[in-house]
């Protein structure tokens, strides 16, 4: 039997207190089931900015989406993690990636790493967490147990292969990294490749006694009744696909409400996905999605 939908609203835009607390309201009466922030300089810092989350709603979980785990020393992020999951009454899903931009770390004065140190850092963190956050003598202490949920959002091998080996959540991202890219630039993963990262996670997850949720975020979400039209702005920015190949991008939904429910429940038996997640400046246009999936 298939997951129940989840879907989540990733809060990037800093704000006062009462703009902040405002929006998560608003994310709780569209109806959304996770409130996230991200972890990237320039944006909220992850977990005050869920700790006012929990403060200002009553429903959704609130989730990391993703900490970079070079930002942070493992013991350091368990403090962090119990504290908050403490203060927001059991709430907290922690989600962790590897960083992908170069140039918040040159200004965080932080090293970078290939992408091989990087994976191996992320493996440090995640095994010395679930060490710290799993003894009970280990203080602050998180509300939940056996522990706070664990997603982890990557698409190379080493990555799926961690992902199954200690994740709650699988989350795929639609996208990589353009090589050489200081920015974090990323090229759109096709819906091919898509096929193929999401067997490759299911054949390194194949002994696991409980299977993960799988989470696909979503960049972008317009509702339109006319979708080539709603492409072109985003064709300069993708110059080797063709108005018909961004249309089938998994992350990309255009249409009516119909339309793109019909899409997001085709990529549910495609994929997988059943926990969804979009970008704070589509959170309105897709909630009537949303509601029209309650009841799969």
């Amino acid at each position: 039997m298939s997951r129940p939908y989840r879907f989540g609203v990733n809060l990037t835009v800093p704000a006062p207190a009462a703009e902040w607390s405002a929006k998560c309201r608003r994310a709780e009466e569209l109806g959304y089931d996770v409130i996230q922030v991200p972890d990237h300089l320039g944006m909220v810092a992850p977990f005050p900015a869920l700790v006012a989350a929990a403060r200002a709603t009553d429903r959704p979980r609130l989730g990391t989406f993703v900490l970079n785990a070079a930002f942070w020393n493992p013991a350091l992020l368990a403090r962090e993690v119990a504290t908050t999951d403490a203060l927001t009454g059991g709430r907290l899903e922690l989600g962790l990636g590897t960083g992908y931009v170069r140039a918040e770390h040159d200004t965080a004065g932080l090293p970078f790493g290939s992408p091989g140190e990087r994976v191996d850092h992320l493996r440090r963190t995640v095994e010395e967490l679930e060490r710290l956050l799993g003894d009970e003598e280990h203080l602050p202490r998180p509300a939940q147990r056996p522990g706070v949920p664990l997603l982890i959002g990557g698409n190379g091998d080493r990555m799926l292969e961690l992902t199954a080996r200690h994740a709650d959540i699988a989350a795929f991202t639609g996208g990589r990294t353009v090589r050489g890219s200081t920015t974090g630039q990323l090229a759109p993963v096709t819906a091919d490749e898509l096929d193929e990262r999401v067997a490759r996670y299911r054949e390194f997850a194949a002994d696991r006694a409980q299977p993960a949720e799988l989470n696909l975020l979503i960049q972008m979400v317009v509702v339109t009744e006319d979708r080539e039209a709603a492409v072109q702005p985003f064709l300069e920015y993708l110059p080797d696909l063709t108005t018909d190949q961004v249309l089938e991008l998994p992350v990309f939904l255009a249409g009516t409400v119909e339309e793109i429910t019909a899409r997001v429940r085709a990529q549910r038996e495609r994929y997988g996905f059943t926990y969804l997640s979009v970008l704070e400046p589509y959170m309105e246009a897709f909630a009537p999605v949303m509601r029209a999936l309650r009841g799969d």
